[in-house]
């Protein structure tokens, strides 16, 4: 388990900072940014929960736990994706999980007729914001992934997350009554 008694370190002063392995690496690393992404993302999802309860909390929690092993996978290097005693690593059983909750989510939904804008009730509007900060950690996770051994499944997570955290916006619109629907060109005058 995790002890910190000390919060700073000073290793990082010089622009580096340490993965899972003690290897350094440049703060603004494909990898680097693509974890860090990951933590804004659970930060995000840490402001929606605010306007969450019941099971709706209760998977955003799961999901903000996930995120933690997600980053410790991100900062883990190799290309041994097996979960360990010591070793984190985010499997398909957690992307099926997700899969099995958007699946029951959308079944109260209406078919979208439009595109969403994001907005609505505060925990939809911040659902939004959390999936947007997700996607640009999958990309950055994709990016890391041309440079560096990533695990498939910590990518197929966040896109799986993304919509996850769409389709309970909009369950959280009212069942998507309360939407914000996007109308093509209703402002060109």
């Amino acid at each position: 388990m995790v002890k910190l008694t000390k919060i700073y370190t000073r290793g990082g002063d010089k622009g580096e900072t340490s993965l899972v392995d003690g290897t350094r690496l440049p703060k603004n690393a494909a990898r680097i940014e693509a974890y860090g992404t990951v933590d804004e993302a659970n930060a995000t999802i840490g402001l929606a929960r605010l306007h969450t309860k019941g099971d709706d909390d209760d998977a955003l929690m799961r999901i903000q736990n996930d995120l933690f092993d997600l980053g410790a996978d991100l900062a883990t290097p190799g290309s041994d994706f097996t979960p360990g005693e010591m070793t984190l690593r985010i499997t398909d059983t957690q992307v099926t999980r997700l899969e099995h909750e958007i699946d029951t989510m959308n079944e109260s939904l209406e078919p979208l007729t439009s595109f969403v804008l994001p907005g609505g009730t505060p925990a939809s509007a911040y659902l939004h914001l959390a999936r947007t900060v997700v996607r640009r950690a999958e990309r950055l996770a994709i990016a890391a992934s041309a440079q560096d051994s990533i695990n498939p499944a910590a990518i197929r997570y966040l896109n799986r997350l993304s919509d996850h955290l769409f389709v309970m916006g909009r369950r959280l619109n009212g069942n998507g009554a309360e939407d914000v629907l996007w109308v093509p060109g209703k402002n060109r005058g």
